[in-house]
């Protein structure tokens, strides 16, 4: 239901950008968030921004990473600067989603996007 893309191989220091729009029919969209996971640890929140466009952020990433979205594209946008190692891990994208009127919200996942940094 949400594609991700953006992710790549980057060094210390550098700067990716991950973007998350949704497929299929859309009514209306809560919050949008990132999320991570590393290898051998559990999955942990990166971001995430309402619909009216406050945000929160991890502390580990505070500074450097900044959440957007476009609510005429229905997309969201995690700007990553600042990459460090430890930034390593597979990002998800995740919103809260009413397909219709009729359906109640739904949390929906992207598939991932694997963000690398190394030198």
């Amino acid at each position: 239901q949400l594609q991700a893309s953006g992710g790549g191989l980057v060094q210390p220091g550098g700067s990716l950008r991950l973007s998350c729009a949704p497929s299929g029919r859309i009514f209306s969209i809560n919050d949008m968030a990132w999320y991570r996971q590393a290898p051998g640890k559990q999955r942990e929140l990166v971001a995430v921004i309402n619909s009216g466009g406050s945000t929160n952020y991890a502390d580990s990433v505070k500074g450097r990473f900044t959440i957007s979205r476009d609510n005429a594209k229905n997309t969201v946008y995690l700007q990553m600067n600042s990459l460090k190692p430890e930034d390593t891990a597979v990002y998800y994208c995740n919103a809260v989603i009413r397909t219709s009127p009729y359906e109640y919200w739904g949390h929906y996942w992207g598939q991932g996007t694997q963000v690398t940094v190394s030198s």
